[in-house]
């Protein structure tokens, strides 16, 4: 089955190109899609990622997002893919720290809430208390919060910690399903049993429940999302640079430039081997790849939508037609990238991608970088589906 690579042959490449980060090849070429007329569109999804440490006001990304918003609140859905909370998502109203998580969300929630459009949040890792012991409360605390302070049409899904399938659809053409992915990949307490208030709550289960959705999409294009991707050119993907060798240090503070060299390697390798349940390359993402990619199986989704990297990546793929990475959700925060084989676009820009649903059924995508001034140009675009149904 084809994601994407994780990363390249573990030890081909010797710890020499490793330091060079084992660059691929240059991304396909790509010719631009034209933009349609107003009128053309039924429905607009903004996908945005990993915007958890937004200031309350004035980051440059969100202002852009709002101002696209505004043009046409009336058929635009805002998917907010995870991380939707630096570092740990909502703690306790006790701790010193809620104030500043609740500004932090509530920055994103202002995007859709001052207006008719509808928000979508989904669980990323920092979410569930950067995968710690707290992290089933801590998400439960979100959708609360995010329940008190928007309304009705800005919501969590999945809710309580369940996996989901949720099923959205919008307009006439598109469905949407969100995924809560974390709950795959952490080992601490989670809803799997009855009980836990979800169903399905096994992985079994939910894949049975995600190959059932998929299916019944009908005549509907299919767009997964979820905070994990499947396919990076990333860091989760195993692709480190020279500065990560020498300066492992920065994955903690970004201010830390110690050099560490030769030692300074083995941070990247031991992520490349798999230590870390957050990445590609480890088990627990493998046995999530393989049984999403089972459910795939059943009908191939046009695409599948994620934040969890710093950067903006659009890939192709083979279950699934496309791989999008909108990980660029607050300006600045922004990590390293390569062209993969099936690259079509990859930047280590901060900004986000919209996907524009004809009335004829044909569906754009096109990728929005923002600069620290608020300056938005379209980098990248293509059809997703370029004939009319």
């Amino acid at each position: 089955m084809k994601y994407g690579r994780p990363l390249q042959p573990r030890w081909m490449c010797g710890l020499a190109l490793a330091l060079l980060g084992c660059q691929s090849s240059p991304a396909l070429v790509t010719p631009p899609a034209p933009l349609p007329e107003s009128g053309a569109i039924e429905a607009t999804v903004f996908l945005i990622g990993d915007a958890g440490k937004s200031p309350p006001t004035g980051d440059p990304v969100l202002s852009t997002l709002g101002r696209m918003v505004r043009e046409d609140p009336g058929r635009t859905t805002v998917v907010f893919l995870g991380d939707n909370v630096y570092p740990s998502g909502i703690p306790a109203e006790s701790d010193p720290g809620r104030h500043a998580a609740e500004q932090r969300l509530g920055a994103q929630i202002d995007v859709v809430d001052t207006t008719v459009a509808h928000g979508i949040f989904v669980p990323g890792n920092h979410d569930w208390a950067a995968s710690g012991d707290d992290g089933w409360e801590a998400v439960r605390r979100q959708e609360r919060l995010i329940a008190q302070r928007g309304r009705p049409s800005v919501v969590m899904l999945p809710g309580g910690g369940c996996p989901g399938p949720v099923v959205v659809d919008i307009g006439t053409k598109l469905r949407l399903v969100v995924l809560d992915t974390e709950w795959w990949l952490r080992s601490g307490a989670k809803p799997v049993r009855p009980g836990s208030g979800c169903s399905p709550n096994t992985i079994g289960g939910v894949v049975d429940s995600l190959r059932a959705t998929l299916r019944d999409a009908g005549d509907r294009h299919v767009g997964v999302v979820s905070h994990h991707p499947l396919a990076s050119g990333g860091i989760h993907g195993g692709h480190f640079g020279i500065l990560d060798h020498l300066f492992p240090l920065r994955a903690w503070k970004s201010w830390l430039w110690v050099p560490l060299p030769v030692i300074g390697s083995a941070y990247p390798i031991a992520r490349m081997s798999g230590i870390s349940s957050q990445d590609l390359t480890s088990s627990a993402f493998g046995v999530m790849r393989d049984s999403l990619g089972s459910a795939f199986r059943a009908r191939r989704p046009l695409f599948y939508a994620a934040g969890h990297e710093h950067n903006l990546q659009v890939l192709d793929g083979e279950r699934v037609a496309h791989f999008l990475v909108s990980g660029g959700g607050y300006y600045g925060h922004t990590t390293r990238v390569v062209h993969l084989d099936e690259s079509r676009y990859a930047a280590a820009e901060s900004g986000f991608m919209r996907v524009d649903v004809l009335r004829d059924g044909r569906v754009r995508l096109g990728t929005i970088t923002v600069t620290a001034n608020g300056n938005a140009t379209e980098a990248f675009s293509m059809w997703l589906v370029s004939a009319p149904m």
